[in-house]
């Protein structure tokens, strides 16, 4: 987790989607569980929409304003494909990764099942239709024990606090950025969007 990286000249927009695509290639959601892939395959999804448009025009889609400003102009933002639709379940997923680690954290003796049933039900529950909850249903079942799931996220020769101060420190970075991105969403009228 520890990194340095080198700021590109660009956009604010396409250093978060290169930030968020080097998050998918670590795949942290299939270690949860094989039926976690959907959920990491749907973030991917929804970070390459952001990224092709980005990519199309990169001098106007500088930023997420511009891109949900762009879209709820032309009134595409809650229809289909949208980026703006991308944006806000990208939003939550975060959430519900960031609620996972928190409890994960604070009370690794905990149930894993709880723990995510627990951060599901406060993070993507209120927006999913009853086909997600369905399959989130079936995937609870499939998710690892804590040990399990501690020793796949935890580098070799680390120990357990390292990995907990890992993870606290990106709870610490994810929080006030993702603070802003609901800002943003409730400023477009987004912050409503449910599954459909």
């Amino acid at each position: 987790m520890k990194r340095t990286r080198e700021i590109e000249k660009g956009s604010e927009i396409k250093s978060a989607i290169e930030e968020l695509s080097m998050l998918i290639k670590l795949k942290p959601t299939d270690k949860i569980g094989p039926t976690m892939t959907v959920l990491r395959q749907d973030i991917d999804q929804n970070i390459q929409r952001l990224k092709m448009l980005c990519d199309s025009d990169p001098s106007m889609y500088s930023n997420l304003v511009e891109i949900l400003k762009k879209e709820a102009d032309e009134g595409g933002a809650r229809k289909g494909a949208s980026c703006s639709k991308a944006s806000v379940w990208l939003a939550r997923s975060l959430d519900f990764t960031v609620a996972l680690l928190e409890r994960l954290v604070a009370d690794p003796g905990q149930e894993m099942e709880k723990l995510v049933e627990e951060s599901y039900n406060i993070t993507l529950k209120p927006w999913h239709g009853w086909i997600s909850s369905a399959a989130y249903k079936v995937a609870l079942k499939l998710v690892p024990d804590n040990k399990t799931l501690i020793d796949l996220l935890m580098p070799k020769d680390e120990t357990y606090d390292t990995l907990k101060e890992d993870v606290q420190t990106l709870i610490s970075l994810l929080v006030p950025f993702l603070e802003e991105i609901h800002s943003v969403l409730i400023l477009y009228g987004l912050d409503r969007l449910k599954s459909t």
